[in-house]
Formats: C-alpha cells, structure tokens, sequence
C-alpha cells in the first residue's frame, strides 16, 4: 500500500478541470472545416478563428466486461456524425487534495485534436501523453498554443490509470501494461486518421512530461512501439530513476527502480489484493462494479506501474536502454533545474511537516544510512537557506540528475539527442499548492511554456521564453532538428564531449550549461 505517497509524487504535472460528456449522433451531412470523416466514422468538431478542435473520439472499444484488463479492443464503426464537441470521460480514479478530478466510468478511451483554422496539410503531428499514473486525462492540456503558433496538429489521449491500466493477476493476458497497451492504440489510431486532420501520418512525435514521459521509454523499448513515432520528447521522465527511501514520503522504502515491476511482482500484488475485495478469481474481479475498486485509493495507486517480463515489455525498459535496445527515432530529453522542490513542499510544508535541521538528519539517515554524515557536508543547509532546499537538492542530484544524465548518454551513443535543461527558478506555480515555499525550476514547472494554461501571469521575458521552447519543440516535430530561424543554435548532446551540451532554458539566457557539474554527478558517481 506505500504506492500511496508515490502515486502523489506522480500526480502533481495535473491541474484539474471537470469535463465529461457522450457524444451524440446525428443524420449524415457533407464533411467540412468542422466535420472529419475517420476510419470508424464521421465527427462534429468546433471551428473558431484559430483553431479546429474535435473532442472526445474513442479510439478503442470501451473496456468493460471482459476488456476490463484486456488489450484495447477496435472500436465500432458507427453511423451518422457524432458530436465531438466535448472531452469523453475521464478514465477511472479518485483525484488527490491539489487535483480534484475524479471519474468512474471504464468508457473512457478517447483522444482530441487540435489543429490550426487555416488549410493545410502533412502538418507534423504530436501527440501528448499526460502525466501521473493514477490521475489526469488528455484534455487537462490546453494545446492550442502549441498547435498554432508552432503550425502543427496535436492529438491528446485518455489512457487507463492505476489499477485499471497495471493490474496483474495470475493467467491474466498482459498484466501490468494495460495502459501503455492504450497508448500504443491511440498511436496505431494517429498512424492512421492524422491525414484526414491535416496531419502528416508518416511525421508524429510523441511527447510526454513525468509519468508520460516514463511511459515513452517503455514505448522506445517495448516491440509494439516499433513503428509509432518518428520523434519523442521527453520531460522530467523517470525511466532510468531508482527510489531511495524516504524520498517520496515518510514511510515509503528504497526500491531499484521507480516505475517497473516485474510481472511476478505485480501479479502477486493482485493475489494479495483481490481477497480484499472480496473476489477469488478473475471473473468476480472482472465484475466488481467500478466505484467498490476505488473505495480503497491504495489499492488505485499501487498499480500504477507498469510490468515488464511479457510481450509488451519483454526487458524493463531501463535495462534495455542500458544494452542498447531501443527504437532508433531522434530525441529530446531533459529536465528541471530543482525538479524535487515540488515534491519536498508538498509532502513536508503542504502537510504542515516542514523539514527542520532535525527532520532533514534523519531523512540523511534513512536515504544514505553510514553516508549521511558526507551528503550533508556536501549538501550544508547555509548554502540553500533552510533544510527544505537542501533535502530537495540532494534528490534532485542523486535521483533525478544522475538519471536524466545516464539516460541522455545512453541515447546519444546511438540517435540524435537533444538535451536541455528548464531553469526558471521563478517559473510561476500553476497547481493549487498554498504554502510558503522557494518552488525554484520545480517538477512539471515547464508545463505553462508549451501549453496555454490561464492560472499562470508570465512577464515579458517568460512569454518570450515560452515562445521560444514552443518553437523548439515544433521545429524538432517537423525536422528532427530543434533549432530554427531566430532562435539561440542548440547543439546535439555529445557524450564523447568533455561537457556535452545540455541547452539551459531560462528567460533571456538561454545557453549551454555544464548540466554534470550543475548537479554534482561527479559526487554522487561514487556513491
């Protein structure tokens, strides 16, 4: 049940707004700017002066009955024009205190395209995948910023969370990957709808930030994403991360990796989980009504990670990246300069804890044990201020460089790479997180850049900052090259090079950055 405090960590990349809605049908009519004729049929989207949005197709049949823990299933053909006008619903789970969305219904396998007014076609397409793996859905971000100031078509998903995209049990089929299973649906979908959206089906990059961008190393690595994307963006992703204990909350133990389990893990976890719900077999399982699994959030959170040892994930993903196994499509991937920050002010100050010189000894001890004593002299509490900062930079370096840093060396040793580096340490906090707090460059901080998120005010510098990340990004989806008229050159990480570049985005500097020394790497290389 310690999935609890790490499924929080997980979660905060969300902003929450209620949305959910059926579309409905109606009598065929010609297609035009807002209706689009798909390979399962005809949808109804919103046209403004900007943008044509379609909200709300399903991309695989509802999984239900016996699709619950299933491979997604085709979706039916209908007739008639169906409204997509709206979100679909959002996929089971149970929302948090900074999160308030939650949702019952298994129907929830949708998608929504955004793609600029004006005519045009084999505009890049790219599609996002959310963060967390309990919480969120695809329409929690606003993308018609990135859409139309970087001239590109971008597709968001539903996907199954929690315990409805990892369980295991014993002869189940697949157990522990149901929602990546998801994801690489949506991606067979984008392969085959993007033309008539004005996207280019041969051109998609995926891009995801936290568990999103997790999920896209099990794609880089997993047989079924052979073939799905062109490109991939990935922000603040834990994929080669461990957990040291402690790290993601009082209580929560070490573990050697953040994300994957095996399926003999998982599955025992179901074994151990369904008499507590008062089932015996999958069957019973299978028809538990939603709203009795979610009585118990842990048993939602805890399966939140994805199983490797079967066909979706035959290696764990950090393995074999580390052995070279992994799709050859080009990158960028990077980072927040004070990534733990958020985690540190949420579990500690938000909950009324803060970490005092005291606490932050004993979450030393627990993290290093016998090692405590050096961490703390090389992480004295004088040089950030207060023992929160300090605790967060120790995580942040051990956790999160150090992982980014192995990840962004074992990419570039065989396809382009771009690494980067988010570095506004004023970036404005877009979640409803009150607590007196030097959030600095945190987690998921960079969201507001690429997205047009309306709880944020940024000043001029930040805006042209922002702008300048979304043509980053877009130029990267059209080319496979970030780099673009007007913009700072950003050169490929190199790690023959004695300081590979990593680019730091920061208002009005942006420019290289030893990204190794920033974070101490050479320190915790020993450890």
């Amino acid at each position: 049940m310690r999935r609890r405090s790490t499924s929080a960590a997980m979660a905060v990349t969300m902003l929450v707004s209620a949305c959910a809605g059926t579309p409905a049908e109606r009598a065929p009519e010609k297609t035009g700017a807002n209706v689009v004729r798909t390979d399962a049929g005809a949808v109804r989207g919103t046209v403004t002066g900007e943008h044509r949005i379609f909200q709300g197709i399903p991309y695989a049949a509802p999984p239900v009955g016996e699709l619950r823990w299933n491979s997604p299933a085709p979706v039916r053909v209908w007739t008639g024009i169906r409204e997509a006008t709206r979100p679909g619903s959002v996929c089971p789970q149970v929302g948090s205190d900074y999160a308030k969305v939650t949702g019952s219904d298994e129907d929830c396998l949708f998608l929504n395209v955004t793609t600029p007014r004006t005519p045009g076609g084999k505009r890049p397409v790219m599609v996002w995948i959310h963060g967390d793996g309990a919480l969120g859905s695809g329409d929690l971000g606003d993308v018609r910023r990135i859409a139309t100031r970087g001239d590109v078509v971008v597709v968001t998903i539903n996907y199954r969370l929690g315990v409805f995209g990892g369980f295991g049990y014993p002869g189940l089929k697949g157990s522990g990957t149901y929602g990546l299973q998801d994801q690489q649906a949506a991606l067979r979908w984008v392969r085959r709808n993007a033309a008539v959206f004005g996207g280019d089906p041969a051109n998609v990059t995926v891009f995801g930030v936290s568990w999103g961008a997790l999920s896209i190393s099990g794609h880089l690595t997993s047989p079924g994403g052979a073939g799905l994307f062109d490109r991939a963006v990935l922000q603040s992703g834990e994929g080669m991360m461990d957990m040291l204990a402690g790290s993601m909350g009082e209580g929560v133990p070490a573990y050697p990796s953040y994300a994957w389990r095996t399926v003999a893990e998982v599955e025992g976890m179901g074994t151990y989980v369904a008499p507590r719900l008062g089932c015996e077999d999958l069957r019973c399982l299978r028809a538990l009504p939603v709203e009795k699994i979610l009585e118990v959030p842990q048993i939602m959170n805890m399966f939140q990670t994805y199983a490797y040892g079967g066909e979706t994930l035959p290696g764990s993903p950090a393995a074999e990246m580390r052995a070279g196994r992994f799709h050859r499509v080009p990158v960028i991937s990077g980072a927040t300069r004070d990534e733990h920050r958020i985690f540190v002010g949420l579990f500690h100050d938000v909950a009324g804890r803060p970490v005092t010189a005291k606490r932050y000894g004993a979450l030393l001890r627990t993290a290093f044990g016998g090692d405590a004593a050096r961490v703390r002299a090389e992480y004295p509490v004088a040089r950030y201020g207060s023992p929160g900062p300090a605790w967060a930079a120790v995580i942040t370096d051990r956790m999160w460089a150090r992982a980014t840093f192995e990840q962004n060396r074992l990419l570039s040793g065989r396809t382009p790479t771009y690494a980067y580096q988010f570095a506004d340490r004023r970036a404005p906090m877009f979640l409803p997180l009150k607590a007196d707090f030097p959030w600095g460059a945190y987690h998921a901080g960079d969201m507001p850049y690429l997205f047009t998120e309306k709880a944020v005010t940024f000043t001029p510098a930040q805006r042209r900052l922002s702008d300048q990340m979304i043509s980053y990004w877009t130029n990267f989806a059209r080319t496979g090259d970030p780099n673009g008229a007007g913009l700072p050159r950003w050169e490929r990480f190199d790690r023959a090079a004695p300081v590979p570049h990593t680019q730091s985005l920061e208002p009005d500097a942006i420019e290289p950055v030893d990204y190794a020394a920033d974070h101490n790497l050479a320190f915790w290389g020993s450890r």
